[in-house]
Formats: C-alpha cells, sequence, structure tokens
C-alpha cells in the first residue's frame, strides 16, 4: 500500500509540474487572430505582392527568402528587417544576406497599406509569414492556412545570422545540423529546400563548383556536364560574381516538383542542393525520389514544413511590439516621425525623401 501511495504522489507531482507549464508559443498562433480586428489583412498582402510580381517575378522567391532568413535567426520576429542603428546591429550585413536580401521595400509597401486600413495592428512578423504564403500560391504552388499573432523584436543579431544560415556550399551534414537546431527534420529540410524551384542565384554563390570545385581544379562530379557547360557561359572563369542562373532551368518562375528532378538529373544549381541527392547512401535521396514524382506530396510536405518553420521563437502576448515601421523599433520611428514633421514644413521635397 505504501508503495502505491507513493506512486500516486509521484503522479499528482508531475501533473502538477506540467499543469504549471506554459504553452508553446506555437499554441498561441492562429489563422483567425485577425479576424476582427484586421480581417482584409490577407487581402492586402496578396494585392501589394501581386503588382510587384507582374514586373519582378523574381521577387516571390526572394520574400519566401526573407522569412526563412529572418526565422533561422532568433525566430520568426521581424529581426531582419530592422536597419542599422545606433543601437542596432543590423542582420542585412552578415554575410549571407548582405548585398542579397531583395524586398525590404516591398514589405514597407505592404506595411504602409496595412497601417492605412488596421492602424498598430499587425506586425511585420506577421507580414513577412503572408508574404511568404502568397508568394507560394503566386508561383502556382501550395497554399496554406498561416497561423498568425506573432510580435516584432525589439533586437536584431547579425552574428546569430551568421552562424545559423546555410550556406549554398554546405554539406549535407551541415544542412541537417543547421535545421535541427531550428527543430525542423530532414523532411522538413528537404521540403523546404524545395522553394529553389523558383527564383535566382548570383554566380559567385556556384561558380566554385564549375572551375575550381573543392580546390581540385576541377569541376564539381556531381554536376551534368551539359548543365555545367551552360553555367559556364552564364558565369565565365574569373567574370563578375553578379550574373544570375535560374535555380530551375526548365520552369524557372513557377512553383512545382522540377526541382527535385533536376537533382536526379544532377542539375541541382548550388551544392547544398545537389547534396540532397548526391551523397552516397543519404536518407534524402528516398525523399527527394518521392517529391520528384509526387507534387501532391512535395506540396504538403512544403506547407507543413513552412508552418513548422513560422512557429520558431516566435514572441507573442505582451512580448515585443507591433511596429510602426518595419526597419526601425517603435522608439526609433518616433524619432524619424518628428524628423519627418520637420522637414514637412521646410519643403515638398524634403518629404518625400524621408518616405
Amino acid at each position: 500500500m505504501n508503495s502505491l501511495r507513493v506512486i500516486a504522489i509521484a503522479l499528482c507531482y508531475v501533473v502538477v509540474v506540467f499543469g504549471v507549464l506554459p504553452f508553446s508559443s506555437d499554441a498561441q498562433l492562429s489563422p483567425s487572430f485577425y479576424s476582427k480586428t484586421c480581417p482584409n489583412v490577407s487581402s492586402i498582402v496578396r494585392e501589394v505582392v501581386r503588382n510587384v510580381s507582374k514586373t519582378d517575378p523574381r521577387m516571390l522567391a526572394s520574400l519566401i527568402r526573407l522569412h526563412f532568413h529572418d526565422c533561422f535567426v532568433q525566430g520568426c520576429d521581424a529581426s531582419i528587417l530592422l536597419n542599422k542603428t545606433d543601437t542596432i546591429v543590423t542582420e542585412q550585413d552578415a554575410f549571407p544576406n548582405i548585398n542579397s536580401l531583395r524586398g525590404l521595400d516591398v514589405v514597407n509597401q505592404i506595411k504602409t497599406a496595412v497601417e492605412k486600413a488596421c492602424p498598430n495592428t499587425v506586425s511585420c512578423a506577421d507580414i513577412l509569414a503572408l508574404a511568404a504564403e502568397l508568394s507560394s500560391t503566386l508561383a502556382q504552388g501550395p497554399d496554406w492556412k498561416v497561423p498568425l499573432g506573432r510580435r516584432d523584436s525589439l533586437t536584431a543579431n547579425q552574428s546569430l545570422a551568421n552562424q545559423n544560415l546555410p550556406a549554398p556550399f554546405n554539406s549535407l551534414d551541415q544542412l541537417k545540423a543547421a535545421f535541427a537546431i531550428q527543430g525542423l527534420n530532414t523532411t522538413d529540410l528537404v521540403a523546404l529546400s524545395g522553394a529553389h524551384t523558383i527564383g535566382r542565384s548570383h554566380c559567385s554563390l556556384f561558380v566554385s563548383r564549375l572551375y575550381n570545385f573543392s580546390n581540385t581544379g576541377n569541376p564539381d562530379p556531381t554536376l551534368n556536364t551539359t548543365y555545367l557547360q551552360q553555367l559556364r557561359n552564364i558565369c565565365p572563369n574569373g567574370g563578375p560574381g553578379t550574373p544570375l542562373a535560374n535555380f530551375d532551368p526548365t520552369t524557372p518562375d513557377k512553383f512545382d516538383k522540377n526541382y527535385y528532378s533536376n537533382l536526379q538529373l544532377k542539375k541541382g544549381l548550388l551544392q547544398s542542393d545537389q547534396e540532397l541527392f548526391s551523397t552516397s547512401g543519404a536518407d534524402t535521396i528516398s525523399i527527394v525520389n518521392k517529391f520528384s514524382a509526387d507534387q501532391k506530396a512535395f506540396y504538403e510536405s512544403f506547407a507543413a514544413a513552412m508552418i513548422k518553420m513560422g512557429n520558431i521563437g516566435v514572441l507573442t502576448g505582451n512580448k515585443g511590439e507591433i511596429r510602426k515601421q518595419c526597419n526601425f523599433i517603435n522608439s526609433k520611428s518616433v524619432e524619424l516621425g518628428l524628423a519627418n514633421v520637420a522637414e514637412t514644413d521646410s519643403s515638398e521635397e524634403g518629404m518625400v525623401s524621408s518616405i
């Protein structure tokens, strides 16, 4: 009887302990978070993204990447949007981001439109999450119900951006490790890599594969030889690193499963792409084969992985803030607002330049 009593007391203790633990942050997010306070937010975001993509289809990939590069640093908190100030060391100058981030101006356009409809209500972090989902659907890819209710950070972390963001020359083990830190598994890795079914990359990120892979003086042996020559035509040896190559040489602006078919043909643009299929004995090979054969399976896994990624380290409740301007914390926004008033008093040109 005494032993049964001890077990019963222990079980009660377990119930009490787990009962007082806080819920995980993702449980506080909901697709209906703005249903009363800003019911048209998704439509507002979609309209801005759709209009921009008409003249710049590459922007759809850039907005998905922006959300990814935000979440992998200190969670999905819009820290990547913060500009350099006296108190902020911007993530935009981190090695994986510098001179490669696109879409910051588009996010500001969205924020302006949302603020006009619903002042001080929608976070920049939620705008990034919505823009990523809508970019996928506008590129004819999967859709999903975006959990909402994130708040914006008061800080950025450039050193963590340098540390956490995967590099285009990473091995499969390095990629897995980077994703595992974020609580993402191997299927998530392969599915999220599929975002490279759209978009472009600068030559500088893969040119070593074409001429001097791993300092061998030879091209990467995992590259299709015909594809190798096509890429060399775009990126001559010793040329500028700025020309762009499509991630998917077949349907570069359509979100489809061709990314995986390209890997099977040794046509992955980045080393980190091809590693998913060409690493001997890797468990990612079967996932690549599955997604190549079944676009629905890819779409479902991509949507699930995006939701999972979008829950990383989110701020909710009273944490963080709802920024008035996505590039600055609110105290800085107030200072800028006062400066704008002073400039507006002096000239119309000053007002325009301060926007």
